[in-house]
C-alpha cells in the first residue's frame, strides 16, 4: 500500500482484514496508474459530471463522506439489530471505498483543466469498470457486488445489506446537490 493511497484514503485502516485492505488499496493504485487523473486531481475535480460549474464539492470530499456515512450506518445497524441483520463491516468499508473507483477511467481532463466524461466513460459506466479493476486485484465477489450495485444499475438486482447501505449513503450525499443545482 503506497503512501499516496494511505493519504488519499486514511479510512483504509478501518478495514480489519489485512488482505482485503491491501486488495482495496491495490485497486486504487491500479485505477490511478490507468487514469489521466492524479491523486491531487481527485481533491479538486467535482465529484460528479452531472452538476454544473457551481459545484465545489470535490471527488474525494464526497467519496470520503460516503464512507463515513456508510460506516456510521453499519455500526448503528449492528448495534440495534445484531445477528438479526448483521453488517460485515470490512465488506461494507471496502465496498464504500471502491464504489466510484471506476470513475478514474471515466473522466478525462480538457486543456482548460476541467473534467469531462471521456470516450471510455461513454461506453462503460464506473460500476462496470470499477468491478473490472477490483477483480484484477483479487477483491472478493461480495465487495464487487457493492461496486456493481451502488448506482442505478443495481436497481435491477437483489442487493446485500452492505450494498443497500452504500447505495443509500451515496445517493443521500448526491441527490440534494443535484436538486439544488437544477
Amino acid at each position: 500500500m503506497t503512501d499516496e493511497i494511505v493519504k488519499l484514503w486514511p479510512e483504509l485502516m478501518w478495514i480489519k482484514n489485512e488482505d482485503l485492505r491491501e486488495k482495496t488499496a491495490r485497486t486504487w493504485e491500479l485505477a490511478l496508474e490507468r487514469s489521466v487523473l492524479t491523486a491531487d486531481d481527485l481533491q479538486k475535480i467535482p465529484f460528479t459530471l452531472l452538476a454544473g460549474p457551481d459545484l465545489k464539492v470535490s471527488f474525494m470530499a464526497h467519496k470520503r463522506c460516503v464512507v463515513h456515512v456508510a460506516k456510521e450506518s453499519g455500526d448503528k445497524m449492528n448495534e440495534f439489530f445484531g445477528n438479526d441483520l448483521p453488517v460485515n463491516m470490512d465488506v461494507l468499508l471496502a465496498g464504500a471505498i471502491l464504489a466510484d473507483v471506476g470513475k478514474l477511467l471515466e473522466y478525462e481532463v480538457g486543456t482548460d483543466g476541467k473534467s469531462f466524461q471521456g470516450k471510455y466513460g461513454k461506453y462503460l459506466r464506473h460500476p462496470f469498470s470499477g468491478v473490472s479493476l477490483a477483480e484484477q486485484c483479487g477483491v472478493p465477489a461480495d465487495v464487487c457486488h457493492i461496486i456493481a450495485t451502488h448506482a442505478g444499475e443495481g436497481d435491477m438486482v437483489k442487493r446485500t445489506v452492505e450494498a443497500y447501505i452504500v447505495h443509500h449513503a451515496d445517493f443521500m450525499t448526491f441527490e440534494p446537490f443535484r436538486e439544488r443545482l437544477k
